[in-house]
């Protein structure tokens, strides 16, 4: 899958914590569904959901119905386990991202070891492919993990970059957003197609966007939480406008 330069950037609108609003009362409000359908007319270009083992926000039911309800593409973030895999199978989204999991963690905490994990990795991926969605893995920007995502199959990879948004002062972000390029660029010469996620906010998504060979982000807390002061339509439509303006 060779990446196509002049293609924009899309922006994934993640919306996991629309559901954690949910989720705090229990009940049907707010809706994710209706939630997805504002983030769309706000200009996302997919729609992102976490279905998490311990079901913390995002159930399954939501997954279904968003699969049947929504015009864009559909792109399940899921732990790499056998319940996971099958549930995806049946779903069938138009893509499926492979994220570690840890019960005690607050948000995902880093990239999936591929590497390591390599072996019992590579059926997952010929599972999902056999059932018709594109897969990716959120990955660390690394060589080592890089070369490990392209050795198994996988075309797509998602950088983690919460250390890049993390950063506390110019000199850690230029080494991060470094660290980043150098990995990308790997990536594109491998052939694959690079997407990039993880504490992105309205301040920090421009020099990502700039990266050349970048083709997606996906974007939730931030988006979300601006949303509590405009409304979500409108905070999709300003970060769309930043990544677009950026990209140019």
């Amino acid at each position: 899958m060779i990446p196509n330069a002049n293609e924009p950037v899309r922006l994934g609108v993640n919306i996991d914590h629309v559901a954690t609003v949910r989720q705090a009362r229990g009940g049907l409000s707010p809706s994710v569904s209706e939630a997805a359908n504002l983030a769309v007319r706000g200009g996302a270009d997919l729609i992102t959901v976490h279905l998490r083992e311990d079901r913390r926000h995002i159930q399954d039911s939501d997954v279904y119905s968003l699969k049947r309800e929504l015009n864009v593409p559909l792109n399940l973030e899921l732990a790499a386990t056998a319940e996971m895999v099958s549930i995806a199978c049946d779903i069938k989204p138009a893509s499926c991202c492979l994220v570690p999991e840890r019960r005690a963690e607050i948000t995902t905490e880093g990239g999936l070891d591929i590497h390591t994990l390599s072996n019992g990795l590579e059926h997952i991926v010929e599972t999902l492919d056999a059932a018709g969605t594109t897969v990716s893995a959120f990955i660390d920007p690394k060589p080592i993990q890089v070369q490990a995502a392209a050795n198994i199959g996988i075309k797509v990879i998602e950088f983690h970059t919460g250390k890049y948004s993390l950063a506390t002062n110019a000199a850690r972000r230029a080494q991060e957003l470094n660290g980043l390029k150098e990995a990308i660029s790997m990536a594109s010469s491998l052939g694959l197609r690079v997407h990039a996620g993880h504490g992105l906010d309205y301040q920090n998504v421009g020099l990502i966007s700039q990266i050349k060979d970048i083709r997606e982000l996906n974007i939730g807390h931030a988006i979300v939480a601006r949303a509590l002061y405009v409304g979500l339509e409108k905070a999709v439509a300003l970060m769309k406008c930043l990544i677009l303006e950026a990209d140019q």
